[in-house]
């Protein structure tokens, strides 16, 4: 089985917005929204415009932990999220289905995320890698496992740091002039 991985590279996180936008609206806010909270895709998917209208935090419970969550929307994902739901009613998911009444389905988000990045030449690449990407680039940024720990509600910083890749890339750069 094919472990799925950050998107660690600035540039390509600029593709895959511009590639998902082309397509859809909803397919780049999915995007967008996934990688700035890193919640999984399954608390993301049946989110409704009433969870995020003039809100600073989403709150919600988690569906994998059953464990309450309050969540930051930064300033600039709160302008985005203006944008996307200014013409759309309360009850209205965020992301829903072009066939149903319903939010997307899981896989079908998966299809749409992984085509785009098939196309800017992303590998590995899977739903929860927006989840994983806000991981890698919060650590990247704040280098302290431990808040990002407990944003996850992992057990433990070796859990969180190998989940976000960084426990492989620190061994490989240990070993990458490492000769005797």
């Amino acid at each position: 089985m094919q472990t799925v991985e950050p998107i660690r590279d600035r540039l390509l996180i600029e593709e895959m917005k511009q590639e998902l936008r082309k397509t859809s609206e909803r397919n780049y806010f999915l995007f967008v929204m996934g990688i700035n909270t890193g919640l999984r895709i399954s608390d993301l998917l049946p989110l409704q415009v009433k969870d995020v209208r003039n809100q600073t935090h989403i709150t919600l419970k988690e569906t994998k932990t059953r464990k309450n969550k309050r969540f930051l929307l930064n300033a600039e994902l709160r302008g985005i999220i203006a944008d996307y739901i200014r013409d759309k009613e309360d009850d209205d998911y965020l992301f829903p289905s072009h066939k149903t009444d319903l939010p997307l389905q899981r896989v079908q988000a998966y299809k749409v995320l992984n085509q785009a990045a098939k196309t800017v030449g992303i590998q590995n690449f899977g739903t929860h890698s927006l989840r994983k990407t806000f991981g890698f680039w919060h650590y990247t940024m704040n280098r302290n496992v431990a808040l990002l720990q407990d944003i996850f509600n992992h057990s433990s910083p070796e859990i969180t740091l190998r989940y976000i890749g960084i426990n492989q890339d620190i061994v490989d750069q240990s070993l990458e002039h490492f000769s005797l």
